[in-house]
């Protein structure tokens, strides 16, 4: 389906300036702007709740070629093919639209789709020379401006995102006579494939509000999840893991739970010149010196100097000495800054949940 053809220019708080054209819904916003180098995996990123409040460019020069699949949910109720059940970018930048996609599990363009779901796009801009700009200035603020688009009134990144990407309530997810071990997860923008590689992997879950209390609450192990923003804002969910640690039972944390699990353990956070975002970054594992490919989506970063006695890096980013995971010695608290789950990207390390999950079925002796 051909989109309209509307003027709309991306604007960025240093004044900068990249025109092109609209596609997707006729609005304009404001968002952090940043980029992702991967070369696929547009459905999972732009439902991907840690990219509330941004906009977000695309490195590859070509986005939309195999289309949109349909929504549906595996035997769990877990979103197939998105990471949640709606877009939370807040636009999207891309150098080429195609909008005549050819795949067997497409349902309709991309254009199509972010006008249903009320997000704007801009293709035709020179997404290498914004790249540049991000990576020697820093992601910054900006603003996307459609020709006779209705102004949005949004502001951008907000405060505290994390709200309004986790669940209202708490959700059981179990398979029928389950009796795996209960991960109790602290949803602070959960993904849908995180859920599912806990679920195949035996465990029962149950989902809580970021703010959930963890008073009186019995389970396994805790997982603390992926999500957007500044961890220094999520202080009840850094209350929730501090009380959580004191009661010694096995915690892991996935990108901005690294972030979480780092406070709540007494070390710092910083935010980072222009993030890792991409399925294509590396880590390598400290000790072995073992590389993998990992999926990232992460703006923050555990200061290394900052983890207090008993606390180690775990994995680092070869590219710029970054902390990509972090492990207690004496207890069974471990976190990394990557995203094992992949969706999209590869899944490497999903072999990292996997061994929670059989942890926790080996201290409960469940086969």
């Amino acid at each position: 389906m051909k989109s309209e053809s509307r003027s709309a220019v991306l604007r960025l708080e240093d004044g900068s300036e990249y025109e092109g054209q609209a596609f997707g819904a006729a609005r304009s916003v404001r968002g952090e702007v940043v980029f992702s180098t991967g070369m696929v995996g547009y459905p999972q990123s732009l439902t991907d709740p840690s990219y509330k409040g941004q906009i977000l460019c695309l490195c590859y020069p070509l986005a939309g070629n195999y289309g949109i699949p349909a929504p549906g949910t595996d035997r769990w109720g877990v979103p197939l093919h998105f990471e949640s059940e709606r877009i939370h970018a807040s636009a999207l930048v891309v150098s080429e639209l195609c909008e005549s996609p050819s795949h067997h599990s497409s349902r309709q363009g991309l254009a199509e789709w972010m006008q249903k779901e009320g997000v704007p796009g801009i293709r035709g801009v020179d997404t290498r020379s914004l790249t540049r700009k991000l990576r020697e200035a820093g992601v910054m603020g900006g603003r996307i401006i459609v020709e006779g688009g209705e102004d949005s009134k949004e502001e951008g990144q907000l405060q505290q995102p994390v709200p309004s990407v986790s669940c209202r309530a708490p959700r059981l997810y179990e398979s029928p006579g389950s009796k795996g071990p209960l991960v109790a997860l602290l949803d602070c923008g959960v993904k849908a494939n995180i859920l599912r590689v806990l679920l195949s992997a035996g465990a029962r879950v149950l989902r809580l509000p970021w703010d959930h209390p963890m008073d009186g609450l019995e389970f396994d192990g805790l997982l603390i999840s992926n999500g957007p923003g500044d961890p220094k804002a999520c202080t009840k969910t850094i209350a929730s893991a501090r009380k959580a640690m004191a009661r010694g039972k096995p915690i892991f944390g996935i990108c901005l739970g690294n972030q979480i699990l780092g406070l709540a353990a007494g070390a710092d956070t910083y935010k980072l010149p222009y993030g890792h975002r991409g399925q294509n970054q590396p880590v390598q594992e400290k000790g072995s010196g073992r590389c993998y490919m990992s999926s990232q989506n992460h703006g923050y970063a555990v200061g290394e100097d900052s983890l207090p006695a008993g606390w180690e890096p775990w994995f680092s980013n070869p590219n710029d000495g970054t902390i990509e995971g972090i492990r207690c010695l004496r207890k069974p608290f471990s976190a990394v800054q990557f995203h094992p789950e992949g969706c999209p990207g590869p899944r490497d390390t999903q072999f990292l949940l996997e061994g929670f999950v059989g942890g926790l079925k080996a201290e409960a002796r469940l086969p």
